[in-house]
């Protein structure tokens, strides 16, 4: 073995032991000591903790990736990972998608969250099964988001025909068609404080809200 050779050998050598040393100190140092996942009721935490490789330090620990990785979960719509440095404790801070919708949509079954989202089940929230077509999901979807715009949440869709979808925002009943205007949500915000016994808010007049006791959507159950 020529000397050449050998310091090369000796050189990845150094280099070998050099790295593991540091990834030694590194643990030692700083290791994860465990993952808490706070806000989630459908993200199972041993998903977390199978996103952190063993010996994991919070030196080395990819907060950007591990939030991509709990991220890719369907029931997940967003993540964001603390470190405290005492501790060794890593927080997963989760944000769930909640279904809003169970449709029948072309003889397909399709439970989706307000951003869109493809859902693998209810999640345990009790939603009425409504018989849309892909514009009405469109409906829907595009309606949810002014609603979460305008500061008020879409709960559920309850039912749906031919004048309209019924849905419950804010624990209140509200009917609309195809489109709901900034303008329209605001006064519906104040229109419910205003009204705190049963009323139906009916949106689908244009830059209106009716407050009526019953609205017919035309689905053959009668008025809601």
């Amino acid at each position: 073995m020529t000397s050449h050779l050998r310091s090369i050998l000796l050189s990845l050598l150094v280099a070998v032991v050099t790295t593991a040393a540091v990834v030694v100190v590194t643990y030692l140092s700083f290791p994860v000591t465990g993952i808490r996942v706070e806000g989630a009721t459908m993200y199972p935490e041993s998903d977390a903790w199978d996103a952190v490789s063993q010996h994991a330090s919070l030196l080395t620990l990819n907060d950007e990736k591990l939030e991509r990785r709990v991220e890719a979960n369907p029931w997940v719509e967003g993540a964001e990972v603390l470190e405290d440095t005492e501790s060794g404790i890593v927080t997963v801070e989760v944000e769930e998608r909640r279904p809003v919708l169970d449709a029948e949509v072309e003889g397909q079954r399709r439970t989706l969250a307000l951003d869109g989202g493809a859902l693998p089940g209810l999640g345990g929230v009790g939603l009425q099964r409504v018989e849309l077509d892909e514009d009405q999901v469109g409906d829907v979807l595009r309606v949810g988001r002014v609603l979460k715009e305008g500061g008020l949440r879409m709960e559920s869709v309850d039912s749906a025909g031919p004048g309209g979808i019924a849905a419950t925002v804010e624990g209140r009943q509200v009917v609309f068609a195809e489109d709901v205007s900034g303008t329209q949500v605001r006064a519906l915000g104040d229109a419910m404080g205003r009204w705190r016994e049963s009323a139906v808010f009916d949106l689908r007049s244009p830059g209106r809200v009716v407050v009526t006791a019953d609205a017919d959507v035309g689905d053959g159950t009668g008025s809601l």
